[in-house]
């Protein structure tokens, strides 16, 4: 049986505004009765957060996303796996057009039984015998972005000069005018 609890709203959150934590999707792991060398699965639903890079804000499709939640206990700890695939859609990095980026997540994460242990050894997701899937999703998926989000991997991107899309419209400027201050550079330029 799939369990999936939400604080606060049941609603995905408003766009566009200020991005908020109304809705938190958590997983109890109290009631799990798991002795060492057990597993348990279960099919859940995540709250998906949208996200802000580099100014831009990309909304992960959909909001609500289908994923596989997996505890095994080991002695003293237990190893959490989150498995789910989502779209990120926002402007491309380098013409501003439409962008999709899909992301497939497997992410792992150990957790010491005994909080007295080295703090590395404890999940930042595992909070008062909760595991925090909203919070752990979103860090999977920064993980997993690539390093420009682009609508196509050949994007020109915007011309600099007049701003038009240099994919759709390739052309050139002629230098009309050159600033004095870098006549000497180009005396360099022109003797090479």
């Amino acid at each position: 049986m799939s369990e999936s609890f939400t604080f606060g709203s049941d609603e995905p959150p408003t766009l566009p505004g200020p991005v908020t934590l109304n809705a938190v999707t958590s997983y109890p792991l109290r009631k799990l009765r798991l002795r060492p060398g057990e597993e348990h699965r279960d099919e859940v639903e995540i709250q998906l957060e949208p996200f802000e890079l580099g100014g831009e804000r990309y909304l992960p499709v959909p909001a609500e996303a289908p994923a596989e939640l997996t505890i095994t206990r080991a002695s003293g700890s237990d190893v959490h796996r989150l498995r789910f695939r989502t779209r990120l859609h926002g402007p491309c990095m380098r013409c501003l057009e439409d962008a999709v980026v899909e992301v497939d997540v497997d992410g792992r994460e150990y957790h010491a039984a005994d909080d007295r242990v080295d703090e590395q050894l404890t999940s930042a997701y595992v909070v008062d015998d909760r595991l925090e899937l909203s919070q752990w999703a979103r860090d999977a998926i920064a993980l997993e972005l690539p390093e420009q989000i682009l609508c196509s991997p050949d994007c020109a991107g915007l011309c600099p000069v007049c701003g038009r899309n240099l994919t759709r419209d390739p052309h050139e400027h002629e230098d009309e005018s050159r600033d004095p201050r870098w006549a000497a550079l180009e005396q360099l330029r022109d003797r090479l």
